[in-house]
């Protein structure tokens, strides 16, 4: 896995801004780590700790702070703000705050974008830290497919031709969403969850043998996709070998692991006349039960007086 990017011009698409200047167009300047600033104790003279890589976010208190100190002060600290070369500088609430004559300076004398916002400080650092946590989070990317079952999101794994987009074709037929199929983008959002979504090139297309690719979104509507979803459950497709141990009671758990998250996992046999698609609608429901404190094996050893066997 390597280092990821995201440009201020993607940012200003999916985060409310606007453009005050810009040393040059908004996709060659690249923001590289999720994490965002307000550098109020900078302005006041206390430079440790200050991690030039991060937006640099300048709300209400920031703007009544600078606005209290003399021209000579302020100009001083904003020198030493853009001088450092954050990716970018944004002011927000602009309905009521006004960058300051000397930050449109600053920003042309070293090249700083200077950006502006009309959400308060809270929301729009919310959002673009939910943004750049899905931009640059690390990721991977499995051969499977990615559907959403009853609110679950569920990655299908097995061999090539064990019937994952036949089963994904099924299933949105019985009115769930695909995400992804044949290649699946894992993005490691927080240390406890898995994003995955599709690259967009490939974008709610299926392959099916002896059909061809078909357009899910054109063939069922905008209703039978979804950009991207949460892995909740892997499910791994293999061919049914009468020598395995298949899971029977549910009683243990089994976890599959994607960029260091455990995600619960299971494996189904595929047999002919199996009807996959309800025993993937079964699992999804069983998985959110089980998050919810409910185990059916477990209901059923206590009524058959085996609870002392769950220890």
């Amino acid at each position: 896995m390597g280092t990821f990017a995201v440009s201020l011009n993607k940012l200003t698409e999916k985060v409310s801004l606007d453009v005050v200047y810009t040393p040059c167009e908004l996709e060659k300047i690249s923001v590289e780590i999720a994490e965002v600033n307000r550098p109020g104790l900078f302005l006041a003279g206390y430079y440790e700790y200050f991690d030039k890589l991060r937006l640099q976010i300048l709300g209400l208190a920031e703007m009544n702070f600078l606005s209290e100190q003399t021209p000579e002060r302020r100009y001083e600290a904003l020198d030493h703000l853009f001088g450092q070369n954050p990716p970018a500088v944004i002011v927000c609430r602009s309905e009521e705050l006004e960058p300051f004559p000397e930050m449109l300076e600053l920003a042309q004398k070293y090249g700083v974008a200077l950006l502006r916002s009309n959400e308060t400080t809270c929301t729009l650092m919310g959002s673009l830290i939910t943004v750049l946590n899905m931009e640059l989070a690390p990721r991977v990317t499995r051969h499977g497919v990615l559907v959403e079952v009853y609110g679950e999101g569920i990655l299908i794994l097995g061999d090539s031709g064990i019937g994952k987009s036949e089963l994904a074709i099924e299933l949105v037929k019985r009115g769930h969403r695909l995400v992804a199929d044949d290649a699946v983008e894992l993005r490691k959002v927080t240390n406890r969850r898995i994003r995955g979504t599709a690259p967009e090139n490939i974008r709610h297309f299926i392959e099916l043998r002896g059909v061809g690719l078909v357009n899910i979104a054109r063939l069922y509507g905008v209703g039978a996709v979804k950009l991207s979803e949460s892995v909740d459950l892997v499910v791994e497709l293999e061919a049914w070998d009468p020598h395995k141990n298949y899971q029977r009671t549910g009683l243990e758990t089994e976890f599959y692991d994607i960029l260091g998250v455990s995600i619960p996992y299971t494996a189904i046999p595929v047999s002919p006349g199996r009807n996959l698609a309800v025993v993937l609608e079964t699992a999804a429901i069983n998985n959110r039960q089980k998050k919810m404190g409910y185990n059916a094996a477990r209901e059923l050893l206590s009524r058959l007086g085996l609870e002392d066997d769950l220890n």
